[in-house]
């Protein structure tokens, strides 16, 4: 019995310490043995491993690409222009000696001294491009120039980064960037819509030229084919009194007058004053 007592503690000290002197690494993941508080062992990678219970201790840490978040950063463009920048930078652990050593294994420490680094390399680009490049220009870029740079700074972290995405840029509301850009957003429309305006005055006017050129070429093509007609008609009459008046001379005059009776009291107001026996009247007299 007494044997027994011994035995039982004596087990569950074996099996506190090789509980203590096992740990696992899992696959993405990389292993840092600290002896006493100092690093003994780094990059270790996945699978089973031991350390000395009570001295030695293990952390165990993400190797994966991690996207770090910051808060938005203020920038000056070549203009004088403020504007606010909100980016993503993806990186992993590279060594993770170095990472411990300098953020004591802590995401937010690294992060913390990772944003300056960024933010400093991405001001030296910023500061050199007008507004609008930086909107609608090329980001990668400015990315690419600074990058080596950027990695130069996170070396020191023990991590790489491998890309920064900008997620957002916006004109800080308490600026006048906003009003000026506005205002310049203003100005172009108009300068747009007036050239519109122009390009169709002129398309107006040229179409109106035409216009008024055709309808004057009608016109005088429409008043030559009526003289035509009309001469045509004319010579036709002629032809037809001529037959008339070689066949029959009085009844040809007869007609001949009424007409001239017709054209002389058309409107109903006329007023003739002839001799009694002016030819004129000669129809107009009773024969009885």
């Amino acid at each position: 019995m007494k044997r027994l007592n011994l035995i039982v503690p004596a087990v569950l000290l074996l099996l506190f310490l090789l509980m203590g002197s096992v740990y696992v690494v899992r696959e993405g993941q990389v292993g840092l043995v600290l002896n006493l508080g100092r690093v003994a062992r780094t990059d270790i990678g996945p699978g089973l491993h031991f350390k000395i219970p009570l001295i030695e201790s293990a952390r165990v840490f993400d190797r994966r690409f991690n996207a770090a978040e910051f808060s938005p950063e203020r920038y000056l463009t070549s203009e004088r222009k403020d504007v606010s920048v909100d980016f993503v930078a993806i990186g992993f652990i590279q060594d993770v000696g170095d990472f411990y050593r300098a953020t004591g294994g802590t995401e937010e420490t690294a992060n913390e001294r990772l944003a300056p680094i960024i933010r400093d390399a991405l001001r030296n680009e910023i500061n050199a491009r007008t507004l609008r490049q930086l909107v609608s220009g090329n980001r990668d870029e400015i990315i690419a120039k600074q990058l080596p740079a950027i990695n130069a700074g996170a070396a020191t972290l023990g991590m790489r980064i491998i890309d920064i995405r900008f997620k957002q840029i916006d004109l800080p509301t308490d600026s006048t960037v906003i009003s000026e850009v506005y205002n310049r957003m203003r100005a172009e429309r108009r300068q747009v819509a007036s050239q519109l305006r122009a390009e169709g005055e002129e398309q107006a006017r040229i179409v109106r030229a035409q216009a008024d050129r055709e309808q004057t070429v009608l016109l005088a093509e429409a008043e030559r084919d009526a003289q035509v007609v009309r001469g045509e008609g004319d010579a036709e009459a002629t032809r037809l009194y001529g037959e008339a008046a070689t066949r029959d001379p009085g009844f040809y005059a007869f007609q001949r007058s009424l007409e001239a009776y017709r054209a002389s009291f058309a409107d109903g107001q006329g007023v003739i004053v002839l001799e009694r026996d002016d030819p004129f009247l000669r129809y107009m007299r009773s024969e009885n």
